[in-house]
């Protein structure tokens, strides 16, 4: 089995519209969860919100330019199988123009 790192990707606009309300909270968390259970063993961690990156190059450090508000890890036979495990996925359903990315986590070289 592969491991793949999801980055979930939302506009700054998406997320300042999150409902604050806590009923409306937990009915977005219960879909997460029911994604969560329907990828069984192939979720390795559900991960964690994300917020205020930081780039860090050569030649400083200053804010990130990429919206990252989150992440999680799969595993897989195949990338095919991974993109198949995200089909549905709530975070696609979030108004904005939310995406997701997939990465394969690659073993280090010897």
């Amino acid at each position: 089995m592969k491991k793949y790192v999801v980055i979930y990707h939302a506009p700054r606009a998406a997320m300042e519209n999150m409902p604050n309300d806590p009923d409306k909270m937990k009915e977005g968390m219960a879909q997460w969860m029911a994604w969560a259970k329907k990828c069984g063993a192939g979720m390795v961690d559900l991960g964690t919100p994300l917020g205020g990156g930081t780039r860090v190059a050569a030649s400083g450090t200053g804010p990130s330019k990429r919206e990252v508000v989150g992440y999680s890890i799969l595993q897989a036979e195949n990338l095919e199988a991974a993109k198949k495990m995200l089909d549905g996925h709530p975070h696609l359903h979030m108004p904005g123009g939310c995406e997701i990315e997939i990465h394969e986590s690659l073993p280090l070289p010897a």
